[in-house]
């Protein structure tokens, strides 16, 4: 099948969230602010966790990957939205807007499997306490991000293949701010019902799957934790529960979009916005808001840094 002959689509209108300017100049702020708190935040960690010798550990390690993933996600869609808002250009290629899905997928698809490598890793730090430095070395956490990324792109390149193989040749308004199947496929000149079958058996129930699956997981880690009164059983609980929230966060609008590729495209827009920008946010938060020994590391650079400002006039 020669793709080329039968896609004469060569670049999709962006609608975005809304037409009203008042909104769109609204949308640009806001989406600004919480662009740069997201790189602001996740770099944050990044850095600490890097500095802070008393971080480096597997759940540290992991945690790292998560804010790089989460820098990631928000970074495919979002400046491009930002820029729309102010010129106006809300077009983009056909080969932009593959990107854009392959990146989506790409980022998606990884974060799921890390979220799987963090779950296991506090199921075995908290369950199998006495063989955690065995099972959970260095070697194997980064073996864990590499799958984690091998999956992501394995993933992508699916949802990619089958995009190519999609006949354009009608309407080319996408009813979002960046491209993705749900709303690209209905585009397509073919029967898109056999497509959203395709969409809930590869993406759908992949998320719901890993998700009943890190469900089970962190229940197990909690009930242990209850039976056990300690400082330390504290501490566990209250990872766990950071764990799970972001867990949740991130899963419920994307089991949502790929199990009902069909359903409104206003609860669609809603979700697709939680999850490419809310969520990236959410997760510094939650983390550092919950984790003493990320807020400690934190006022030590913090600390570092002005003692560093302050010794700079006198040299």
């Amino acid at each position: 099948m020669d793709v080329a002959n039968k896609s004469t689509m060569s670049e999709f209108v962006l609608l975005g969230l809304s037409n009203s300017w008042e909104l769109q100049m609204f949308f640009f702020m806001v989406f600004s602010l919480f662009y740069v708190a997201t790189m602001v935040g996740n770099s944050l960690i990044v850095i600490t966790v890097i500095v802070d010798p008393h971080l480096h550990s597997p759940m540290y390690f992991l945690l790292t990957n998560l804010s790089i993933i989460d820098m990631s996600l928000a970074s495919f869609a979002t400046p491009k939205m930002i820029t729309d808002y102010l010129t106006g250009h809300k077009t983009i290629s056909f080969n932009g807007c593959l990107t854009q899905i392959f990146f989506l997928h790409l980022f998606t698809g990884t974060e799921i499997i890390l979220l799987m490598a963090m779950s296991f890793d506090r199921y075995i730090a908290i369950c199998k306490p006495l063989h955690y430095a065995s099972i959970i070395s260095p070697h194997v956490c980064v073996a864990l991000v590499v799958a984690s990324w091998i999956v992501g792109i394995m993933h992508s390149m699916s949802q990619v293949i089958f995009a190519l193989t999609l006949p354009f040749c009608g309407p080319n308004e996408v009813d979002s701010f960046f491209c993705d199947l749900p709303v690209v496929f209905q585009l397509a000149c073919v029967d898109t019902s056999v497509l959203g079958l395709f969409m809930i058996s590869t993406s759908g129930i992949i998320a719901l799957s890993c998700f009943i699956v890190l469900f089970d997981s962190y229940v197990t880690v909690l009930v242990t934790v209850k039976h056990h009164s300690s400082r330390g059983s504290s501490k566990a609980l209250s990872t766990c529960t950071a764990h799970f929230i972001v867990v949740f966060l991130f899963f419920g609008p994307c089991i949502f979009i790929y199990m009902w590729p069909l359903s409104s495209f206003l609860i669609d827009k809603i979700l697709s916005v939680f999850y490419t920008i809310f969520t990236p946010i959410l997760n510094p938060v939650i983390y550092t808001l919950r984790n003493q020994e990320i807020k400690t590391a934190m006022r030590k650079l913090k600390n570092r840094f002005l003692n560093f400002n302050k010794a700079m006039p006198s040299q």
